[in-house]
């Protein structure tokens, strides 16, 4: 049946150039958000600004402080190190899931990324390849078809993309990053799950380099 749809509200594209601009760094954390500055740069009222900062609220990419304003969110060190155990039980799951469901597809997929992603590396693209490493984690999730899962990861998915792209300015975690991403999809394509769970957990798990120093 063909569905018609609904034009965007304009809280609804304040909330996606606001939410753009956040996750590719052009908003730094913990940067003030400014209601009439943000409304008169969009040619937009007030009110669909304020409604986009209660909608990014919810999706954890701004936070208020009454008397103070809205700001972009920040993560402290044990915040970090919460998110990055939340990632490593999401994921792994996913990863299991993905393998018992459709490890084909996920194998195809992840061969494709890893391809566009030494592209990226050999033109110095850090911004594609930044975009590729975000796609390589959603496929997990993609061929685990299970839509609960991935529904709880793209709670923090947002925020990972934000600080994946914070990473960008960090070589050394950039060249180490690609590296295991061929590691992950060379080892599932040959059906070893259990070793690219230890390289994912190695990757996503890490509690200390280049993330601390964002």
């Amino acid at each position: 049946m063909l569905k018609i749809q609904r034009p965007k509200s304009f809280a609804e594209q304040v909330s996606d150039v606001l939410r753009s601009q956040i996750i590719s760094g052009e908003r730094d954390m913990g940067e003030a958000l400014s209601e009439s500055k943000i409304a008169k740069e969009l040619g937009v009222s007030r009110t669909p600004v304020r409604e986009a900062f209660a909608r990014l609220e919810l999706e954890g990419l701004v936070h208020t402080e009454p008397q103070r304003g809205t700001f972009v969110f920040t993560l402290g060190r044990c915040a970090l190190v919460d998110i990055c155990d939340v990632r490593v039980c999401l994921e792994t799951t996913a990863l299991h899931k993905a393998m018992e469901r459709d490890p084909a597809g996920l194998a195809k997929s992840l061969k494709d990324i890893t391809r566009k992603m030494t592209k990226a590396r050999k033109k110095g693209d850090d911004r594609d390849y930044l975009n590729l490493d975000t796609e390589f984690h959603q496929k997990f999730f993609d061929h685990a078809k299970n839509d609960f899962l991935n529904d709880a990861y793209q709670t923090i998915a947002a925020k990972m993309a934000c600080l994946r792209n914070k990473l960008g300015n960090h070589p050394e975690h950039m060249e180490k990053s690609y590296g295991e991403h061929l590691e992950i999809a060379d080892l599932l394509a040959e059906s070893e799950t259990d070793r690219a769970i230890e390289v994912m957990i190695r990757h996503i798990g890490r509690k200390d380099g280049s993330y601390w120093n964002i």
